[in-house]
């Protein structure tokens, strides 16, 4: 009997793997957004929200795999599970599913295809406290910006194999209440690279924040919102350049909204790390007009392959708002 459980053992374990991974992050400065107040303190998340996460697959044979990947975001300075009070434990994925010759199937929650669209084309990656168009586009213009959340729970989504540096991905969540099959949101993208050259296109659209109409309580006969996006990278080995162009319409009775906007930035390789500079402009018309114009300069050093040290400053302004400064210096671990 043990010596065929320990064959059994050894054999499932041949097949499967499990991986721990995720990365630290935590700074000391400033943050003062346009028309805030000024706050002095550590935090998470300077460069990177700081999370944690468990992955496997188990071979099934034909080409054929089980999947699964559960990650939580968490705020190392005080040691709470989420990346705001009231998140999620496992907020960042937390899903299951079979990849294939055919491409990929997950059922669960995911980040969303858009997420990662805006925070893989600029140089700050997926800040929000130095990254211009995160600030944009999931702050917005005075607490308008992308409704619908990063993360979509009983979401599906599908990814094609790469054929040739092309490949796309599709998401679709429900909104999981009785009479409510209407409220939905779905979007996905589609992508390219081939050497130094990097583009995606991302398109959403969500009819519910976090629960089905819900969208009243951001703004009252908000009924829907599209959102669509275009980033390219080139890297010249000397310089790494990202743009983004960025549109989103708001369906709101009697009077809408829509906002035009982008990002230009670099990445330079300077000494063991790169200095990094970053710029956004966003201009909303409907039932709010007002422009937001925000830029961000910073320095990334290498200590390791997995451990870097930074500092940045981000200044941001408002139309009628007063101007906004952070700053701050930070460490960066990967595990």
């Amino acid at each position: 009997m043990c010596a065929a459980t320990e064959l059994f053992s050894t054999s499932a374990l041949a097949q499967s793997s499990v991986t721990l991974f995720g990365q630290v992050d935590q700074w000391v400065g400033a943050k003062k957004l346009s028309g805030a107040e000024r706050a002095w303190g550590e935090r998470g998340g300077g460069m990177q929200t700081s999370y944690w996460g468990l992955k496997g697959q188990e071979d099934l044979g034909n080409n054929l795999k089980a999947i699964f990947s559960i990650e939580g975001f968490f705020t190392a300075n005080d040691g709470q599970a989420g990346s705001y009070k009231g998140d999620a434990f496992f907020s960042r994925n937390a899903y299951v599913g079979l990849l294939g010759d055919y491409g990929t199937v997950t059922a669960g929650r995911h980040t969303t295809p858009y997420f990662v669209s805006t925070v893989l084309f600029n140089p700050f990656v997926d800040s929000y406290n130095f990254s211009p168009i995160v600030l944009h586009t999931f702050l917005g213009l005075q607490g308008q910006g992308l409704v619908g959340d990063s993360g979509w729970n009983n979401s599906i989504q599908y990814q094609t194999p790469d054929f040739s540096g092309l490949n796309a991905t599709a998401i679709y969540a429900f909104g999981n209440a009785a009479g409510q099959t209407g409220q939905n949101k779905w979007g996905g993208t589609v992508a390219y690279s081939r050497g130094p050259f990097a583009a995606m296109a991302a398109y959403q659209q969500v009819r519910f924040n976090f629960v089905p109409n819900d969208l009243s309580s951001v703004a009252p006969g908000f009924s829907s919102q599209q959102a669509a996006q275009v980033g390219a990278t080139f890297d010249f080995g000397v310089a790494k350049l990202y743009a983004q162009y960025q549109y989103m319409n708001d369906s709101i009775t009697p009077v809408g909204a829509h906002s035009n906007g982008g990002q230009i930035g670099v990445s330079v390789p300077l000494g063991t790390g790169k200095a990094l500079a970053s710029y956004a402009y966003t201009k909303m018309v409907g039932s709010i007009d007002a422009t937001r114009n925000s830029w961000s300069v910073g320095y990334d050093y290498s200590l390791s392959k997995r451990t870097d040290v930074y500092a940045a400053y981000l200044n941001d302004r408002v139309t009628a708002l007063s101007s906004g400064s952070t700053f701050g210096v930070g460490v960066r671990t990967y595990f």
